[in-house]
């Protein structure tokens, strides 16, 4: 009996947007621009949370967290989205394709549960003020991130092997911007019923069920707050928890559109769009949601750039 991955080809085409070349240059252009400020907006909340000793709370490391991952997350798909947008050459080798799956995934996961840990972080804050610096020791915060970590590495190894062993009966071509796991499956030939739905139960584990477990948190929260007295504790809490709340619903809901349906029913366009929401999108924004609607990282911000240009 031969290998299946003698099926495998040794690049695919990325078809992106061939139906709509005109698309091309402003997309090219929009993720010159967005790269950059994504890059350049998660360093800079990485070192003032670093630098700033107000900052020194699991809250921000939490969120040095996230923002190291949107970097790796934006790096795994946009420099290779800007060379096929740039040139003629729409492909990528087959071990490209696997690098990329597996570091798309693995960033993709651990943001699901890093954004429900996160949310865990408020209730205790809020809920159990008296108790927070003892469950949300740095320990456990250290502990908590390292589990979250491990457990998005595990799904992504482990789903996208899967994945890369469907036969593709020497199908190379890919409609889509980049290699992620539902369009590869629906690509593939042969029987992959199997691995639909293992997709969509462990999808259920990583979109469904920390999505519910951050709702719940934040309807705690909610609560809480509103037994508040003073108007500027309403103010503050209710500031850093908007700021995680939007983050949330930028990146879950274009990954629950995209993942909790089976592969061969979704559209054709569907992938590209969601793709570049929660692959580009989302990074570019979260540094500034969490910038302007908190008034310790604009500060710390503050801080940081006047000592830089007073060194100057």
């Amino acid at each position: 009996m031969e290998p299946n991955n003698k099926s495998h080809p040794e690049e695919f085409i990325l078809l992106g947007f061939a139906d709509r070349p005109w698309l091309e240059l402003p997309l090219f252009i929009i993720l010159l621009i967005t790269y950059p400020m994504a890059m350049m907006g998660n360093i800079a909340i990485i070192l003032v949370s670093k630098v700033d000793p107000c900052l020194h709370s699991p809250m921000y490391f939490f969120l040095t967290n996230l923002s190291f991952l949107d970097m790796c997350y934006t790096t795994s798909i946009v420099p290779q989205l800007l060379c096929n947008l740039g040139t003629s050459k729409k492909t990528i080798s087959y071990i490209g394709c696997a690098v990329q799956l597996y570091f798309f995934h693995i960033m993709g996961g651990t943001e699901c549960l890093l954004l429900a840990l996160m949310s865990f972080d408020r209730y205790v804050a809020i809920c159990k003020p008296l108790h927070y610096t003892l469950i949300m020791n740095q320990r456990i915060c250290i502990l908590l991130v390292a589990t979250v970590w491990m457990s998005g590495m595990t799904y992504a190894v482990s789903e996208a092997t899967v994945t890369l062993q469907l036969p593709l009966c020497g199908r190379n071509t890919l409609d889509h911007l980049l290699c992620e796991i539902p369009v590869l499956i629906k690509t593939a030939c042969g029987e992959k019923g199997a691995n639909e739905l293992t997709l969509s139960v462990v999808c259920i584990f990583f979109l469904a069920v920390p999505l519910c477990l951050i709702l719940i948190s934040y309807a705690c929260i909610g609560h809480a707050v509103f037994k508040i007295k003073s108007l500027e504790g309403r103010k503050k809490a209710f500031g850093t928890c908007s700021s995680h709340l939007i983050v949330v619903f930028l990146f879950y809901g274009p990954a629950i559109s995209m993942y909790l349906q089976p592969p061969s029913s979704i559209s054709r366009d569907q992938p590209k769009f969601m793709a570049l929401f929660y692959g580009v999108v989302t990074p570019t924004l979260n540094p500034f949601i969490y910038t302007l609607r908190n008034k310790d990282v604009k500060g710390a911000l503050g801080n940081l750039m006047g000592s830089v240009f007073t060194c100057k």
